[in-house]
């Protein structure tokens, strides 16, 4: 009978050139156990040879390279689940334009189409991975993202420091560079007079003290984010029954670069003494 502590396990899965080698590398910086590519057949034997308490945090990629393996990988996680483990499912996606882009960059062929085109690969790959796709804990579209946002959204969500609360992410983004879709709560803030129209402010940022006075010192933005705080301590313990680990509230402007940026610094200020453990994502504020 095996008695080995229970383990967190995060099974990382998705499309080839979605950022998996990013995930695992940032769950290795946050002290898991990390293997790339491991036979899915061989997790249980895993959990066992990782006996004791040196190995609680384990993280490996299981991905179309399993081949005929593949399709055992639902039964596999449910008898490591049952056998007491904890194991969450992390799938990485990302456009089929930007997995064509990213595979021209770095001029790599596609696994599943080595003498065929990236595009061929792609629609195989994602036929081949739809049911693990469909048993994931979080999906994560990287189709926007560059690996230090990634990197950060990963720790974010998998941390093992404990904590008394959900993760929180505090974004900010611009409306014109698309809506994040990994944000759990979504305000437009548009409604308030833009920097960008005012000559002094208009080359600067939200994380100026001069645009954040700009913004911050109306009397409806004040409003507006108490209404928010008010809500996000409303909602938050009711995330939390339910078990959920992690939360991202974004904050939208037109360009993301002033109102929003000064709005969510503040937004992170007044929840920290609440949620330790609150993260600060500026998505747009470099973009042009």
């Amino acid at each position: 009978m095996n008695t080995a502590p229970a383990k967190h396990i995060v099974i990382i899965s998705g499309m080839s050139g979605s950022g998996k080698s990013t995930a695992i590398r940032a769950l290795e910086d946050v002290g898991f156990f990390c293997i790339d590519n491991l036979p899915v057949l061989l997790l249980p034997k895993l959990t066992e040879l990782a006996g004791g308490g040196q190995f609680s945090h384990l993280a490996l990629v299981v991905d179309a390279r399993e081949g005929i393996f593949l399709h055992e990988a639902p039964r596999v996680l449910d008898e490591v689940r049952r056998a007491g483990h904890h194991v969450e499912v992390l799938f990485l996606d990302a456009s089929d334009e930007s997995l064509i882009r990213r595979f021209s960059e770095t001029r790599r062929r596609h696994p599943l189409a080595p003498t065929g085109s990236v595009s061929e690969g792609i629609q195989a790959e994602r036929e081949a991975l739809k049911d693990l796709r469909e048993l994931a804990d979080q999906v994560i579209d990287s189709s926007v993202l560059n690996v230090h946002d990634l990197k950060r959204m990963v720790q974010a969500r998998f941390n093992p420091e404990p904590a008394s609360g959900p993760s929180l992410s505090v974004m900010s983004f611009g409306f014109r560079h698309g809506v994040p879709p990994q944000a759990d709560l979504v305000f437009d803030v548009r409604f308030l007079p833009n920097p960008y129209f005012v000559p002094e402010l208009k080359g600067l940022t939200g994380k100026d003290p001069r645009v954040a006075s700009y913004v911050l010192e109306r009397e409806e933005t004040q409003q507006f984010v108490e209404k928010v705080v008010d809500l996000c301590r409303f909602l938050f313990p009711r995330y939390q029954k339910e078990g959920k680990a992690y939360l991202t509230v974004a904050l939208g402007c037109t360009g993301g670069k002033h109102r929003s940026v000064a709005i969510a610094e503040e937004l992170r200020k007044r929840l920290v003494g609440d949620h330790p453990r609150v993260q600060l994502w500026d998505r747009d504020v470099e973009k042009e």
